[in-house]
């Protein structure tokens, strides 16, 4: 039955295209889209755009064609050409989907965009924000951003004002926080009819600096970090796990999230066979991110039943967290379109292995990896082995920023694919940090965060710990070679979010890190997470002591 319906969704999934009028922008707006644009490939290759204009086509999914379950799913295909290929302007690639304003003023006024979402993540890394309409949003938001209540990082998983909070509060009275488009992330959201999608950086309204406890500031601050150490330029990926379920969101909460029907019935790590058949989804997903400025790599089953994994260029990392969050924010509405639903739980299972974020830093400078080298376990490179010293150091304090969840803590068990110890080694999947790749492409691929973190502070508590690591030159512990899970004398990853919580509670380096009221408020924002866990009466504890006790 399960086979039958995932074959008839992927035939819906094939669907009939509607090609186009093509549109043309002035020869300034192609060569001022030249000059902002940042690439999604190292800062390699080049710049993608000609000086007689961009020629754009739009492929668009006829009305109908795909209704799985009753629902419409629009798409769009946005491609270039050049006018004169002969004649490139140089730099960086810009991806497929990316607009300039004056592409977004042209779109609109054909209608092919009339709607503009424009978000920023809270504390959750959820994507909050409002719809305009593109004709406003070119009126208005370009130039004055728009306002938004600072409850938005200082609310629990139900939207509920929490209490304790200074940054925003009752007392104050949840006043405006001024949300401000990077212009940069403007780009089309392919999954969605008509609509484009902007990111935003949340500002003070008063000096006009990065407000300092939104997720997007606390990134962008170590990225200026970066460039007072060295002139570095940190590029980062991310790579996603999730879990592909038949019900849809709304059958999954009636259900109480319990029994629910993976997309696969077999292991499917690696597995073409059964990644076949969850293609109605996954390749529709692959599409609409490369549409959207999210330069996809490839995709593969997972460990799980009904787990895959999605992987998406690396870039300076800024833009990578940008990225991710488009990602998820597509895949959850491209499931809710497909009926079905998809998860980035870290352990929505416990007969599966969970869901991984495994992130990936090289620091970069004068358009060269400094991390450079061919060593048998790694790099000599003395900024290599200090930024691996000062990440692992701090790991245990930053914890929460790796594992925000009570449910991150899950994953972490012997013989799971997730670490328990920290250590360092090459390529080896038992440790924490793991060093792979060789030459230009050697980087530190760290294993500990969850598929339920929020990018911008796992990014952030990463590339503060390294760059702490290249001020006091901190040396690395030797390197393990074997079964990690049962080496002796090491350091163990946190076993619970309060544990975690009360490390990052008493630690200076967190302190200096975020200044003393931003620490304050993710302090207040786990405890928040923790108590609410412990208040709750689960499922595990009625069916152990509701009729034995």
């Amino acid at each position: 039955m399960a086979s039958t319906r995932s074959l008839r969704l992927l035939a819906l999934a094939r669907p009939k295209l509607l090609r186009l009028p093509a549109l043309h922008t002035s020869t300034a707006s192609a060569a001022a889209a030249g000059d902002r644009r940042q690439g999604g490939d190292g800062g390699q290759g080049g710049q993608e755009g000609g000086r007689n204009g961009f020629a754009f086509t739009t492929d668009r999914v006829e009305d109908g064609t795909h209704k799985p379950l009753g629902r419409i799913l629009g798409a769009h295909q946005w491609t270039r050409s050049l006018s004169n290929s002969a004649d490139v302007l140089k730099g960086p690639v810009v991806p497929k989907g990316m607009l300039t304003v004056a592409e977004l003023k042209e779109l609109a006024r054909l209608d092919k965009i009339d709607t503009v979402v424009v978000g920023i993540t809270d504390c959750y890394g959820r994507l909050v924000g409002k719809r305009y309409t593109a004709d406003f949003f070119l009126e208005s938001a370009v130039e004055d951003g728009t306002h938004a209540c600072s409850y938005l990082l200082a609310t629990d998983m139900n939207m509920e004002p929490v209490p304790g909070y200074k940054y925003a509060n009752w007392e104050a009275g949840y006043g405006d926080i001024h949300l401000v488009p990077d212009l940069k992330t403007l780009r089309v959201a392919s999954w969605l009819d008509r609509t484009a999608l902007v990111l935003c950086d949340v500002m003070e309204d008063g000096s006009h600096e990065l407000a300092p406890h939104a997720p997007r500031s606390i990134l962008s601050k170590q990225l200026q970090a970066a460039k007072e150490v060295g002139a570095f330029v940190p590029m980062a990926a991310s790579e996603l796990e999730y879990f592909l379920y038949q019900e849809t969101y709304e059958e999954s909460k009636d259900k109480g999230y319990a029994d629910l029907k993976p997309a696969g019935w077999v292991r499917e790590d690696y597995h073409i066979l059964q990644g076949t058949r969850g293609e109605y989804f996954h390749g529709p997903a692959r599409r609409h991110l490369e549409a959207s400025g999210v330069p996809v790599e490839n995709s593969k089953g997972e460990f799980g039943l009904g787990q895959h994994e999605l992987n998406v260029k690396y870039a300076e990392i800024l833009e990578m967290a940008d990225r991710h969050v488009v990602y998820k924010q597509c895949l959850k509405e491209l499931a809710d379109a497909t009926g079905v639903s998809v998860t980035f739980m870290a352990k929505p299972d416990a007969a599966q292995p969970g869901s991984s974020c495994h992130i990936h830093l090289s620091l970069w400078k004068d358009g060269h990896n400094i991390f450079a080298g061919n060593h048998s376990l790694g790099s000599t490179n003395d900024e290599f082995r200090w930024f691996l010293g000062g990440w692992m150091k701090h790991t245990p304090e930053l914890m929460v920023f790796y594992a925000p969840n009570v449910n991150s803590y899950k994953r972490y068990s012997a013989g799971s694919w997730a670490p328990t110890q920290i250590a360092w080694s090459r390529d080896n999947r038992t440790a924490p940090f793991r060093i792979l790749g060789s030459g230009k492409s050697l980087r530190i691929e760290c294993r500990l965060p969850g598929a339920d973190c929020n990018v911008y502070l796992a990014f952030a508590a990463a590339l503060a710990s390294g760059l702490d690591g290249i001020r006091n030159k901190i040396e690395p512990p030797p390197s393990l070679e074997g079964n990690i899970y049962f080496a002796k004398d090491l350091l163990t990853v946190p076993r619970s979010l309060g544990e975690a919580t009360a490390a990052f509670e008493g630690s200076a380096f967190a302190k200096q890190m975020l200044g003393d009221d931003v620490h304050h408020h993710y302090l207040h924002f786990f405890k928040t997470e923790e108590l609410a866990y412990l208040q709750a009466v689960t499922d595990w504890e009625k069916a152990r002591y509701f009729e034995q006790i």
